[in-house]
C-alpha cells in the first residue's frame, strides 16, 4: 500500500510511515508524452557511452590527444555514471525523482555543449567525468519513476520500452557517431557527437513537467559511511576494469580486488547495522535480499556480462578483421536492433503466458544464435555468409529483448516505491558493472587466444564461452519469481 505525497499518514499504536509513490495517483500511471520524455533522457546516456568512439581518430587529430588521454574520455564518462548511479537513486527518493532528473538532464546537456566546445584534451576529460555524473543523477530516476506510478501490463510495456531503448542506444552511438563524423555537420567535424545531444535535452526539459513528481514520503536520511564504503569498493573495482587492460594486469592492480572484498565486507555490515538500528541505509538489506531482487541480480549480471562481451568483441573482429569503419559494423548490427525492438512489443503478452519462463525461453533463444555464430564463423571463415551471421546476430537480439525487460520487472517487483530510485541505482550499476566486466574480459581474452591461435578459433572459443553465459541464466531463470 502506498500513499500520496500531501496527505495524512495513517496513525496506530505500531503505525510506521509508508512510503508514497507520488503526488499524482498510481491509477493516472505514465502518458505517452512522459514517457518519452524519461526515456529521451535515458538514450542520450546510452548513446553517449559508445558515439564518442568512432570519434577517437578525429579527436586525437585536432586536440593532440595521446592513447591515456583518449581512454579517459572514453571511461571516464563510465567511471563517474557507475559510481554515482547508487547516489543519484537516493536523492531521487528524497528530494523528488521528476526533480533529480530534470536537474541531470539540465547538467547533462550543459555538459555535452562543454564537450563540443572543448579548447584541449584535458578540458574533454573533465567534461566528461562531469557528463557521467550527469546520466548517474537522471538515469535512475527513469525506472523508479516507471516502478512508482505504473502497474500490471502498463508496467510491463513501459519496462519493455525501456529496454528498448537501451538496446537501440548501443546500436545508434556507433551508427550516428560514424555518420556525423563522415558528414562533417556544420563544418564542425567530431564536435557533432557531442553537440547533437544539446537541442535534444532541451526540448525534452520543456516537457518535462509532462513526467509525474514522485518521490518516498519520509525523506531517508544520508548515509556517509555507506557511501564511502560504497565507493571504495566501487573505484577498486572500476580501476581493474578499466585500467587492467592497458596496464597489463600488473600484481598491485589485482591487490585492489583485496580491498574491494574488504570494502564489500565491511557495507554489508554497516548496512545491516544501520537498518537494524531503525536508520536508512544506502542499500537496504531487506530489500536487497528480496527474492526478485537476488535472484533476478544473478541472472542480470551473466547476461549483462554476455551482452557487453559480444559486442565489444564483434567490433574487434568487424573493423580488425574485416575492415569495417564504425559506420559500417554498427550498420551490420541493425537486425539485433530489429529484432530486440519487434519481440519488445510482444513481451508483455509472452510474458503473461510463461511467467519468469519467458527468460528461460529467451536464453536458449540468445544460445541458439551465438552457437550459429560460432558455426557459421567456423565453416565459413574467411568468408562467412553475411546472411547466416545477421540471422544469428538477430537471435541473439530476440533473446536479449525476452531476457532484459522480464529481468528488470523481476529484479524491482517487491521494491517499494518509496525505495525505488534506490533499487533502479542498484539495478543499472549492477547492469552497467557487468557489462564493462564482460567487454573487458571478453577482449582481452579474444586477443590473447588471437595471439597463439587463428582469429577465428579465437572467435568461435568466446562464443562458445558466452553460450556457456547463457546457459547460466537459462539455470538460474528456473528459480525465478514470475515478475508482477
Amino acid at each position: 500500500m502506498t500513499k500520496r505525497e500531501g496527505l495524512p499518514p495513517l496513525k496506530g499504536p505500531n503505525a510506521t510511515p509508508e512510503p508514497s509513490a507520488g503526488t499524482e495517483p498510481a491509477a493516472a500511471g505514465l502518458s505517452g508524452i512522459a514517457l518519452v520524455v524519461v526515456l529521451t533522457g535515458y538514450a542520450l546516456s546510452i548513446v553517449d557511452a559508445s558515439i564518442v568512439n568512432v570519434a577517437l581518430s578525429s579527436i586525437s587529430d585536432d586536440l593532440h590527444g595521446g592513447p591515456a588521454a583518449l581512454e579517459l574520455v572514453v571511461s571516464g564518462y563510465g567511471l563517474t555514471y557507475a559510481l554515482g548511479l547508487v547516489l543519484g537513486g537516493r536523492l531521487g527518493d528524497a528530494f523528488g525523482r521528476r526533480r533529480l532528473y530534470a536537474y541531470g538532464l539540465a547538467a547533462f546537456t550543459v555538459t555535452s555543449a562543454l564537450c563540443g566546445l572543448a579548447p584541449t584534451i584535458e578540458f574533454l576529460v573533465v567534461a566528461r567525468l562531469l557528463q557521467g555524473a550527469a546520466a548517474a543523477m537522471l538515469v535512475p530516476q527513469v525506472l523508479a519513476t516507471i516502478q512508482a506510478v505504473t502497474e500490471g501490463q502498463a508496467r510491463a510495456r513501459a519496462i519493455g520500452m525501456y529496454g528498448a531503448t537501451a538496446a537501440l542506444g548501443m546500436v545508434t552511438g556507433q551508427i550516428l557517431g560514424g555518420l556525423l563524423v563522415s558528414l562533417d555537420v556544420a563544418g564542425i567535424g567530431w564536435r557533432s557527437v557531442f553537440a547533437i545531444n544539446v537541442p535534444i535535452g532541451v526540448a525534452a526539459l520543456l516537457a518535462v513537467r509532462r513526467v509525474p513528481a514522485t518521490r518516498a514520503d519520509a525523506k531517508p536520511g544520508f548515509d556517509p559511511v555507506g557511501t564511502v564504503l560504497f565507493g571504495v569498493t566501487m573505484v577498486c573495482v572500476l580501476t581493474l576494469v578499466v585500467a587492467g587492460p592497458d596496464l597489463g594486469w600488473p600484481l598491485w592492480l589485482w591487490s585492489l580486488l583485496a580491498v574491494a572484498a574488504v570494502g564489500a565486507l565491511a557495507l554489508v555490515r554497516a548496512e545491516r547495522g544501520l537498518e537494524a538500528g531503525g536508520g536508512s541505509p544506502l542499500l537496504s538489506p531487506s530489500v536487497l535480499s528480496q527474492p526478485g531482487m537476488r535472484r533476478g541480480l544473478a541472472a542480470m549480471v551473466p547476461f549483462s556480462a554476455g551482452f557487453g562481451a559480444f559486442l565489444f568483441v564483434y567490433a574487434l573482429i568487424a573493423q580488425g578483421h574485416f575492415g569495417f569503419d564504425g559506420l559500417a559494423s554498427g550498420g551490420v548490427l541493425t537486425p539485433f536492433a530489429a529484432a530486440f525492438f519487434v519481440v519488445t512489443l510482444f513481451t508483455p503478452r509472452i510474458a503473461v503466458a510463461l511467467g519468469s519462463r519467458i527468460v528461460t525461453l529467451g536464453a536458449l533463444v540468445q544460445g541458439t544464435g551465438l552457437l550459429l555464430l560460432a558455426l557459421v564463423l567456423w565453416l565459413g571463415w574467411p568468408h562467412p555468409s553475411l546472411a547466416l551471421v545477421l540471422v544469428g546476430i538477430a537471435f541473439f537480439g530476440a533473446g536479449a529483448a525476452l531476457i532484459g525487460p522480464t529481468l528488470f520487472r523481476t529484479i524491482l517487483a517487491d521494491v517499494p516505491p518509496a525505495q525505488a530510485g534506490m533499487g533502479s541505482g542498484v539495478l543499472v550499476t549492477s547492469q552497467q558493472m557487468a557489462t564493462a566486466l564482460g567487454a573487458t574480459v571478453g577482449g582481452t581474452l579474444y586477443l590473447s587466444l588471437a595471439s597463439w591461435l587463428s582469429t577465428v578459433s579465437a572467435a568461435v572459443l568466446v562464443l562458445a564461452l558466452l553460450a556457456c553465459f547463457s546457459v547460466t541464466v537459462l539455470v538460474i531463470s528456473l528459480k525465478l519469481p514470475d515478475p508482477s
